[in-house]
């Protein structure tokens, strides 16, 4: 029956990947924009650095991504994909639109930071399987052949809703800033329920995986501790997953994130036109995460991965050289270029992650795993930037230098780790994929 729906229907399995993930990053990166420019005024003016404490907050859903993984990918494991896509998909998109009518610390006082809080908390519980669960529903219904361009599909949906948050902030910033603070900067967030909306529309009409539907038929495959069995019978997978995620969700928060913050904040840069040139540059990361997924196809996933990782630790000192120059074409070229880092890592990212884990238990192995890494790095990597800058009187250096780690690592870890783009993702691949440690990735025919 799935079989079938993806021959007839491959679209319909594509967009509902797609509009999810589309609206798990849409709210994250929407909280992140704020968190730079408004949060701190309107719910952490109670003396310090508010900015920076609401930055602080940002991690705060990271916190709760790795419990949201574990929690969700044991049903995904044991109870199918398509539940877990339907809740995540209402937790994060309600919790995102609740932001958009909470009071503000003027009006309630220390409950307003609380309230916030909490919604970052459920964002981050329903996020920690949403793209998990957006990605192996493709990589279990695509070709074999195509598995690294169908699975990014679903990175492509998180670059389409970065683009759309740094677009509706883009918007609403053109009210007068009084407008802006008191109502405008809610209509984003409210318009996360539109989002949600057509997305549950299209994922109560897909039907479970063909993957998931043969371990159905057989219980006995059916692993009774995902994500125990996840570790212990692939614990270099599992470690491979976390440290590839340190370059790739660092970046995708050091650089955005964090650069559109230093910008406005620090250098003075104008707030509008910033927002205009990153939302442009999500449009480089989907048209490079798409092209280098379909290129890894066809040489591995391995050196796609690494050479993301490299190129960032490359653009690391020059991004901020180019955001110092304040020339707006400098500013472009360096958002373009971090784009091209990231897009290089998370188009491939979708589908390795999936092939690294047997389908017993590749729910909870990747979710768990990739979660954990952005608890480590995306989560605190805005509030960490800020407090570098700060400690370096204004320089951006320990920002790079942090930056370079990161990459580094990635490198190292992806290096470590077997290759997979031939692999049949409906068996179990553990023992072969445990006896390739560094090796160089097999020769494409």
């Amino acid at each position: 029956m799935g079989t079938a729906t993806a021959e007839k229907h491959p679209r319909k399995v594509i967009a509902a990947s797609y509009i999810g993930s589309a609206l798990e990053w849409y709210d994250f990166f929407l909280y992140a924009t704020a968190a730079g420019l408004v949060f701190g005024k309107l719910f952490f003016d109670f003396g310090g650095n508010g900015t920076l404490i609401a930055l602080g907050t940002f991690g705060v859903g990271f916190v709760a991504r790795p419990f949201g993984g574990l929690f969700f990918g044991y049903i995904g494991d044991r109870h199918g994909r398509k539940p877990v896509l339907v809740i995540t998909l209402l937790m994060v998109g309600l919790g995102t639109a609740i932001i958009g009518l909470l009071p503000t610390y003027q009006q309630i006082g220390i409950w307003a930071p609380i309230l916030l809080v909490a919604m970052r908390l459920v964002q981050g519980f329903g996020a920690g399987a949403e793209f998990t669960g957006a990605v192996i529903l493709l990589a279990e219904y695509a070709p074999k052949n195509k598995r690294g361009l169908w699975c990014s599909f679903a990175p492509a949906g998180g670059a389409l809703g970065f683009l759309l948050a740094s677009g509706a902030f883009w918007l609403v910033s053109q009210l007068p800033q009084e407008q802006f603070m008191t109502w405008g900067w809610r209509l984003p967030f409210l318009a996360s329920i539109v989002i949600v909306a057509f997305g549950l529309w299209i994922r109560f009409r897909i039907d479970e995986t063909p993957v998931y539907e043969t371990i159905a038929k057989q219980p006995a495959q059916k692993a009774k501790n995902p994500i125990i069995e996840s570790v212990m019978k692939q614990p270099r997978n599992f470690f491979v997953v976390l440290g590839a995620r340190l370059a790739e969700n660092g970046f995708s928060y050091l650089f955005p994130v964090f650069g559109l913050s230093y910008a406005v904040n620090t250098l003075g840069l104008p707030k509008d036109q910033l927002l205009f040139v990153l939302m442009t540059s999500y449009v480089i990361q989907i048209v490079c995460g798409m092209s280098f997924a379909s290129l890894s196809d066809r040489i591995g996933r391995r050196p796609v991965y690494i050479a993301g990782a490299l190129v960032g630790c490359l653009i690391a000192f020059p991004f901020f050289w180019l955001l110092e120059s304040k020339s707006f074409a400098a500013v472009i070229a360096a958002f373009w270029l971090a784009q091209l880092a990231v897009g290089m890592m998370i188009g491939v990212q979708a589908s390795y992650f999936s092939e690294l884990f047997g389908p017993a238990r590749r729910f909870s192995g990747f979710a768990c795993a990739r979660e954990l890494g952005s608890l480590l790095a995306g989560g605190p990597a805005p509030a960490l930037a800020t407090a570098m800058v700060s400690w370096a009187s204004g320089s951006s250096w320990p920002v790079a230098v942090y930056a370079i780690f990161l990459g580094l690592c990635t490198a190292y870890a992806v290096w470590m780790g077997p290759e997979t783009y031939r692999d049949d993702i409906s068996v179990d691949n553990a023992e072969t994929q445990a006896m390739q440690i560094g090796q160089p990735q097999r020769t494409a025919i």
